[in-house]
C-alpha cells in the first residue's frame, strides 16, 4: 500500500477511474459484439440500428479518452464495412 499521502490519494483515484473507464468500455464492446451478430444475421434494419448504436458508444468511449481517437475510427469504419457488405 502507498504511504505517502499524495500517492494514497492517487490509488483511490486510479480506483474510481479504472472503473469508470471499464464500464464506457464493456458498453462499447456490447454494443460492437451485437450489431456484429445482427449483421451475421443478417436483417438489415436491426443491424442498421445497431450499428448506429455501436457507433455512438464507440464515438462516447474515444470522447471520453477510454480508447483512442484512431482505434474508435477503425472500429466504425470495420462496422460499416460489415454493414454495407450486407447490403
Amino acid at each position: 500500500m502507498a504511504n505517502l499521502r499524495s500517492s494514497i490519494k492517487r490509488a483511490r483515484q486510479n480506483i474510481k477511474r479504472r472503473a469508470r473507464n471499464r464500464a464506457v468500455m464493456s458498453r462499447s464492446r456490447t454494443a460492437v459484439s451485437k450489431a456484429t451478430r445482427l449483421v451475421a444475421t443478417g436483417d438489415k434494419d436491426e443491424a442498421r440500428q445497431a450499428v448506429i448504436e455501436a457507433i455512438s458508444e464507440v464515438d462516447k468511449a474515444a470522447s471520453k479518452g477510454v480508447i483512442h481517437r484512431n482505434k474508435a475510427a477503425r472500429r466504425k469504419s470495420r462496422l460499416m464495412a460489415k454493414l454495407n457488405s450486407m447490403e
